[in-house]
């Protein structure tokens, strides 16, 4: 069975200004030129900042050469929430979220 919401991986603490690994994954899911993800995009809602949300990244996929699968190596100095929204060409937009709190 096919899967859109986008899944956000975190391991260990987050310190604040230091660099840490997030992976992010779509799937199981079709990966042909008629149905596939074709672009992940990453945003921080940094807590108590007035202007949100902060962008990240924009990933662009190409259906058969790509999966929908990639590490990012981020800082933030406060806590938040991750936002992912991910494309699929066939069933539009989905979102992850993923809190951090930083120690």
């Amino acid at each position: 069975m096919e899967s859109h919401t986008p899944k956000i991986e975190i391991e260990g603490k987050i310190k604040a200004d230091e660099p840490f690994e997030v992976k992010i994954s779509v799937g199981p899911h079709p990966n042909t030129i008629q149905h596939s993800i074709r672009k992940i995009d990453v945003y921080f809602y940094e807590d108590g900042k007035a202007f949100n949300p902060i962008y990240l990244a924009s990933i662009i996929l190409t259906p058969v050469y790509t999966e929908p699968e990639i590490s990012l190596k981020l800082k933030v100095s406060k806590s938040g929430t991750l936002y992912v929204l991910e494309y699929c060409n066939l069933h539009g937009i989905w979102e992850g979220r993923k809190g951090i709190r930083v120690e």
